[in-house]
């Protein structure tokens, strides 16, 4: 008699028809696997297929009513084993869209350790998976932020970072004492992971009725998991590295890959037929797994999901580099074309009002990571010399420095890509409301804002002290404003010499673009918001004329600041048709990790300072070190950084997007909005507090919207 080993995991709902999902289970035995929905309203079957011994199903469900929330069950040879026998929880349902729609609902996050069994203590609190079960499960939950899918950005399961439970369990098979000690070594072992973090009774409940979307991150094979070439020359000598990488890439395709695709994907894919044809799908999973390992551009990873109006890529920034200076980059080049292809597919005629890019590293850093990533990245290249670059690349390694500021190119065509996709003012081009890059990985949560100008260079804040321009790239003179009427600075890429004497009245600061100044009146003292802020472009500031000087832009007084209220908005001065950036989308970078981990105090200080002026300094400096110059965008931390267990919920309302913060809390007492009803030992006490709550679009003028 088959038994339930894992699951069910609602994966994918068609949004498209609204009558379709695919539904992940894993049996203890080879059987016939099938969900069944209340009243006959649709269901499907499939036979399982066997991988290491172990038994899965992915079932398409099919005859599902539009605008709808159908309970099912799950049947294993015709026998009911899910809902559980005296299951706590609501019936588990599929939730279908309405047929078009223009709202969505997209709660995400990474970075999840398996919480502690029912009765021990959590070190690192509450859990916000559970914690988000738990409201859902009791109604507690406001409706516009219930989840129509669940974006989980990485480190699903932790190979290299073992609870005790399984450290025992992994004890009881092989000698920890050999390599890779208490890291786990192959598929069985992965499974074991799996097991731990998934049967957790109220996430186990959360993933059997809000559709999820996955990719993985280092820990999901192991930390820093492709920082750089010469890392894994170092780790394919290890005699271990081979069964552990194929056994990583294997289990995610099982567990996590393929509920990514559609069932139109499902069709059409070659290894998915292979393995459900063969009674046992062991060697041909271990083929494609090796070669994937061997060969980044043999497999893809990546996927697009459009729900109605609003289209998410999630990005492969893991197996897919290319690790060999010169060309070191994020995406492989078939990578990149694909993101590009996918992100402009259908652009010009206005498919999507907002794009959403899942790239379990963030794109958009605190300024002083950004810098140091940059400056280690040119070290490690040798611009500075073999010294300087043995130097670096241990740097590298011992500090994570990986994310897309650590491929320069990559930071650069990503820009690019989104610019574009944007919208290009005077394009003609309808553009989106919003373009949101979501991300995880540095374990603490942040919101920050870009702006793009025709001379956006860079991160950008007045410090209320005169400060050299970065003109990246430029050559001759540039010129910034002072008390005395100008001062100038000598420029070349990556570093800018003030000559004149620059800013003793209120301490102004020369912008980092040669033409960007600030909105409010002279580049002398910008006393905008009660704070000097610069400019990104020379375009956002109104009617200021970008000729080879930086005047300042007469501003209507008030003058606004570029970044009003703690928005990164294009500020608006005299000139009526100035709005110029407004055309373009709302461009976000939002981060939010840890789901259930921690971050030691040492880094919440460090990333503290690295959003701060004095940070971006030291950041300024390391970028005039190694000559890297400016990035080709501006941005500003609008939000955070937050700290502690977390998720985002971001709720897409037509051309409207509001974002919210919520926090894992340990509730006091037993009445907690049904939190102990529903919990189970850890998470019995579990409730979500909200940290922050905004409108991203609230303040922008429908009219310069593209829509």
């Amino acid at each position: 008699m088959a038994g339930l080993r894992l699951g069910p995991l609602l994966r994918y709902v068609d949004w498209e028809s609204g009558d379709r999902a695919t539904v992940w289970v894993e049996a203890d035995r080879p059987c016939r696997a099938e969900v069944r929905c209340a009243g006959g309203a649709g269901g499907g079957s499939a036979r399982t297929f066997q991988i290491e011994g172990h038994h899965y199903a992915l079932i398409p469900v099919t005859g599902l009513t539009p605008d709808a929330a159908t309970a099912y069950e799950v049947l294993l040879d015709g026998r009911r084993v899910w809902p559980l026998d005296g299951s706590p929880f609501p019936p588990s349902v599929i939730r279908t869209p309405a047929v078009p729609s223009d709202e969505v609902t997209v709660v995400f996050g990474s970075c999840r350790w398996a919480a502690t069994p029912a009765g021990e203590h959590d070190p690192i609190g509450p859990d916000a998976l559970a914690a988000l079960a738990a409201e859902l499960a009791s109604g507690a939950l406001p409706e516009p932020y219930r989840p129509d899918v669940l974006v989980l950005l990485g480190d699903q399961v932790y190979a290299d970072q073992t609870s005790k439970q399984v450290r025992r369990w992994l004890a009881a098979r092989r000698d920890l004492r050999e390599p890779p000690g208490a890291e786990v070594a192959d598929y069985e072992e992965y499974t074991r992971l799996y097991w731990e973090s998934w049967t957790d009774p109220e996430v186990r409940w959360l993933l059997s009725t809000v559709p999820s979307c996955m990719i993985f991150d280092d820990h999901d094979l192991i930390d820093d998991w492709n920082i750089s070439a010469s890392w894994l020359a170092e780790m394919r000598a290890e005699p271990w590295w081979q069964e552990r990488v194929v056994s990583g890439l294997m289990s995610y395709w099982v567990h996590q890959h393929l509920g990514n695709l559609s069932p139109a994907e499902l069709a059409a894919d070659e290894l998915y037929a292979a393995v459900r044809s063969a009674p046992d799908g062991t060697d041909a999973l271990r083929r494609f797994a090796a070669k994937a390992d061997a060969d980044a551009a043999s497999a893809r990873w990546s996927y697009r999901r459009d729900f109605g109006r609003t289209r998410l890529l999630m990005a492969d920034t893991r197996a897919a580099r290319v690790l060999e200076e010169p060309s070191r980059s994020m995406l492989a080049p078939s990578e990149a074309r694909w993101l590009r292809e996918q992100a402009l597919d259908g652009h010009q005629e206005g498919a999507y009002d907002h794009l959403l890019i899942g790239a379990s590293l963030p794109w958009l850093l605190p300024p002083l990571i950004h810098d140091a990533e940059g400056w280690n990245a040119a070290l490690c290249a040798g611009v500075r010399g073999r010294r300087w670059a043995r130097f670096s690349e241990a740097l590298r390694r011992r500090s994570d420095l990986e994310h897309w500021a650590a491929f320069p190119a990559s930071f650069a065509e990503l820009t690019t890509l989104i610019a574009e996709a944007g919208g290009e003012p005077g394009s003609g081009a309808p553009a989106p409301a919003t373009v949101c890059v979501l991300s995880g990985d540095v374990h603490h949560a942040y919101v920050a804002e870009a702006v793009y100008g025709a001379k956006a260079v860079g991160p950008a804040e007045a410090t209320g002290r005169a400060e050299a321009a970065y003109a990246a790239g430029a050559v001759g003179r540039v010129e910034a404003a002072d008390p005395a009427g100008r001062a100038e600075a000598t420029g070349r890429a990556g570093q800018a010499e003030a000559t004149g004497q620059a800013g003793r009245a209120g301490g102004a600061e020369a912008a980092y673009a040669a033409e960007a100044v600030t909105p409010a009146g002279r580049a002398e003292a910008a006393e905008a918001t009660g704070r000097a802020e610069a400019v990104y472009g020379a375009e956002a500031v109104g009617p200021a004329e970008a000729t080879g000087r930086a005047e300042a832009a007469e501003a209507a007084d008030p003058a606004e600041a570029a970044y009003a209220a703690g928005r990164a908005e294009a500020a608006e001065a005299a000139d009526p048709a100035g709005r110029d950036a407004g055309q373009r989308a709302q461009v976000f970078q939002l981060t939010c990790s840890p789901v259930h981990n921690a971050v030691h105090a040492i880094l919440r200080l460090g990333f503290r300072f690295g959003w701060s002026r004095a940070g971006r300094r030291v950041g300024r400096a390391l970028a005039r070190h190694a000559g890297t110059g400016r990035p080709p965008v501006g941005w500003r931390r609008t939000g955070g950084p937050w700290f502690g267990n977390q998720l985002m919920t971001l709720a897409l309302r037509g051309r409207a997007a509001s974002l919210r913060l919520d926090q894992a809390r340990t509730a006091a007492g037993g009445a907690d909005r049904g939190a102990r009803r529903y919990g189970s030992g850890h998470s019995a006490a579990a409730r979500l507090a909200t940290a922050d709550e905004r409108e991203l679009t609230a303040h922008r003028d429908p009219s310069l919207s593209g829509g």
